[in-house]
């Protein structure tokens, strides 16, 4: 990271810099052992009372007192991906909430207020694409309102990581007290290759509508109430896949969700039984679902993956998806 002009280090961002990607080094301790540095590299979110607020890609910001700046420069935006379909922030951003359509919704200028009985962040959160019609101060109190109403905590789902995401959003909700709970990576990759992988899809159930079958095998629920079958029976165009068990077994091997939207095929809800794990039926599973996709004319493929979830990430990888950006549920206090 090059910072220097002539051999100096120099500070080359200012207050009027705010909303424009930096990256900054600033003095962390200088002691009997030398000066040691931190580099940060984020979107400048706020310069106030000489405070630096730089928000990267973790959706957490840093405050970084103006006094132990070294250095410090705008720099481009992130490069591109090398792989996977092209898409902005906005397109899969949409995309990505068509998949998960709430029980109730509620605007708030360009926000969206959604609430679906607590049933998934997704659709008991706030989707913010936009302007609230309000100072941000409102809109955060008739947030809470909304959601008090109905017995439920007041989410708000936010991005970072990709061009025209929103870091300043993320730490203007700090600075009134809300909290990150949970991140999760949206991944993209091209749809062919997936549908192309050698499994045996014959052993794969499809159908348009969830049952009590493939919900026994579906861990993000205890018992499920009407809203659960509502919101994942939502969308343009759903399917439900399912491995049967072997006999005697009270709930699936395999199962998973794709909803196709255009060009897009989302997967979600892909899970194994743990006694059936490592025999490749995650991968069966989303095969069987691409191919279907690909037949109602999909050609690109999405996921949303919990950031610890290495062995999801692993089986992700391999089959060519690229994070495109982070999504993450803040909290109010």
């Amino acid at each position: 990271m090059e910072f220097t002009m002539g051999g100096r280090l120099e500070v080359r961002i200012a207050p009027a810099d705010v909303g424009k990607r930096v990256s900054v080094r600033r003095l962390t301790e200088n002691g009997a052992q030398g000066p040691k540095f931190t580099d940060t590299v984020g979107v400048l979110t706020s310069w106030n009372k000489g405070v630096l607020s730089v928000t990267p890609k973790s959706g957490e910001s840093v405050r970084i007192p103006e006094s132990s700046l070294v250095a410090g420069k705008v720099v481009p935006a992130a490069p591109a991906r090398r792989r996977g379909p092209a898409a902005s922030f906005a397109e899969l951003a949409s995309v990505c909430a068509r998949a998960w359509q709430p029980v109730e919704s509620e605007p708030l200028g360009d926000w969206r207020l959604r609430a679906s009985g607590g049933f998934t962040r997704r659709a008991n959160s706030v989707l913010p694409l936009g302007d609230p019609g309000v100072p941000l101060d409102a809109a955060l109190r008739r947030v809470s309102q909304w959601y008090a109403d109905r017995d439920l905590p007041a989410y708000i789902q936010t991005a970072t990581g990709a061009e025209g995401a929103q870091e300043e959003l993320c730490a203007a909700l700090e600075g009134h007290g809300w909290r990150r709970e949970v991140t999760a990576e949206v991944r993209i990759a091209a749809l062919a290759p997936i549908g192309d992988l050698a499994a045996e899809v014959s052993r794969v159930r499809l159908s348009r509508t969830v049952d009590d079958t493939w919900l026994a095998r579906y861990q993000r629920v205890g018992t499920p109430g009407p809203q659960v079958s509502a919101v994942l029976g939502g969308g343009p165009s759903v399917w439900f896949a399912t491995v049967p068990g072997e006999a005697g077994d009270e709930a699936p091997a395999a199962i998973g969700r794709c909803v196709v939207d255009g060009r897009w095929a989302g997967f979600m809800a892909v899970e194994v039984a743990p006694e059936h794990r490592r025999r490749g039926l995650a991968t069966t599973v989303m095969t069987a679902l691409a191919r279907q996709a690909m037949d109602e004319g999909a050609s690109a493929a999405w996921l949303q993956v919990e950031a610890d979830n290495e062995g999801a990430r692993a089986l992700y990888d391999g089959m060519g998806f690229a994070r495109h950006h982070l999504y993450h549920h803040f909290r109010a206090a």
